[in-house]
């Protein structure tokens, strides 16, 4: 009978990375992942640490499995795990993943005082008036005009934008970077959108058509899992 390889090690430009088999026990994993490494050896203290990708497959892991697999890799010098990949995710997470990467429309004015906050990307077909906000962890798109404030990325994610048909307003934030409020009696635009540039710390304001360029991954669920 043939022996089964229960895990592959590849060297990339990156470091390492581990491919386990879906099929066998995970403490037949786990004591292979000690020979392995066992029979590599241990790196010199004076050589820099390498990082370590796992990829499970269509297998699904525990906290307490991850951290017995870290555990056994750590063992050796180093060596640090860098993330874990699965195909599998549990029924909380798949509930949270779809609310993250949902779109949800708000078909009214934001008024002074009214503060609009969801998970996902926000739609607001109307305007925002000056003192009404949208937050939201995904993107702001309003079709209308915003004039009050707008919060994209309230959990951290710097690539999301804000996009509007006519942008003047009080306040842009995405992320934790924010912008200045614009000169009093200054004129919007139309059909613009702010977003990071990756290079700069500041929030940068374009024409809509150019940010499909930057961000072609706008509407990719990808993005959110990433930043997830």
């Amino acid at each position: 009978m043939t022996n089964i390889q229960k895990i592959m090690i590849k060297g990339t430009r990156d470091g390492l990375t581990l491919h386990l088999d879906d099929q066998c026990s995970f403490p037949s994993i786990l004591k292979e992942l000690e020979h392995k490494l066992s029979i590599n050896g241990v790196a010199e203290e004076d050589q820099p640490m390498i990082r370590v990708t796992i990829q499970l497959g269509n297998r699904y892991l525990t906290e307490e499995q991850k951290e017995q697999l870290i555990a056994v890799i750590r063992d050796k010098q180093q060596l640090v795990v860098d993330h874990i990949e699965s195909n599998v995710i549990t029924r909380q997470e798949a509930l949270e993943w779809k609310e993250n990467t949902a779109i949800t429309p708000i078909v009214k004015t934001v008024r002074s005082g009214q503060v609009i906050k969801v998970r996902g990307d926000l739609l607001v077909i109307g305007d925002v008036n000056p003192g009404g906000q949208v937050v939201a962890s995904g993107n702001v798109f309003v079709m209308g005009k915003l004039r009050g404030v707008a919060h994209a990325g309230n959990d951290g994610d710097t690539q999301a934008v804000v996009a509007a048909s006519y942008m003047q307003p009080t306040q842009l934030r995405i992320g934790e970077h924010v912008s200045r409020s614009p000169d009093a009696g200054a004129e919007g635009v139309y059909m613009e959108c702010a977003y990071v540039e990756v290079s700069q710390e500041n929030i940068l304001i374009d024409r809509l058509q150019e940010i499909v360029k930057k961000r072609p991954d706008l509407a990719s669920f990808e993005r959110r899992m990433s930043n997830g």
